[in-house]
């Protein structure tokens, strides 16, 4: 059983990395401050370093829930009855549709600063695994003559041209596609891996 100085470096823990979120949600990464956040989860400011190592370890834990929901999204996307490129086209439909819905926490998993030799925790990386792991199954289907390095590699290569489209769309920017016309261009993208 946990003393409750650990149970209330828990529940400090907790406190912050909701503040944390729900000021990413609103703000933006590049929004988040430890004054506001201690003030958000009512502690003092150095309290902040008695529960986590620095404020990207907080990050961390709110990027951690959100790679966690958008799993659960695109998981909960499919029945896998669909044809393998549909299966795609329908999990790219659920990211769109959760980076719109949580624009902010969803720039948040690929604005974090992390340096190449900084420790990324374990949970971090079996979330990001779940996600490649979903698309990799109708891809395997797709290419099933593909090598394993291969098909991490392609993979990783569908992943990106979503989240590019996806990523230019939302900003709208001048080399994005229009908001209405996303689902549309990766459909178009997606059926062409099915032509090979």
């Amino acid at each position: 059983m946990p003393s409750k100085s650990q149970a209330r470096r828990a529940q400090l823990r907790e406190r912050l990395v909701e503040a944390a979120e729900s000021r990413i949600a609103r703000e933006g990464l590049g929004e988040l401050r430890a004054r506001d956040l201690a003030r958000d989860a009512g502690c003092a400011l150095g309290a902040i370093y008695n529960a986590f190592e620095d404020l990207n370890a907080i990050v961390m834990a709110v990027n951690g829930r959100t790679f966690r929901a958008l799993g659960q999204a695109v998981s909960d996307s499919f029945d896998g009855s669909e044809a393998p490129v549909q299966r795609l086209i329908v999990m790219s439909t659920a990211y769109l549709r959760f980076a719109d819905a949580h624009t902010n926490l969803w720039r948040a998993l690929f604005e974090l600063k992390m340096t190449q030799d900084g420790p990324v925790p374990d949970w971090y990386r079996e979330a990001l695994a779940g996600l490649f792991g979903l698309i990799s199954e109708p891809v395997s289907q797709i290419f099933p003559e593909m090598k394993r390095e291969e098909l991490e590699l392609m993979t990783r290569a569908l992943f990106s041209s979503v989240h590019g489209i996806v990523s230019l769309g939302l900003e709208n920017r001048i080399s994005g596609v229009p908001p209405e016309q996303i689902e549309r261009m990766i459909g178009q993208v997606l059926r062409q891996i099915g032509n090979n």
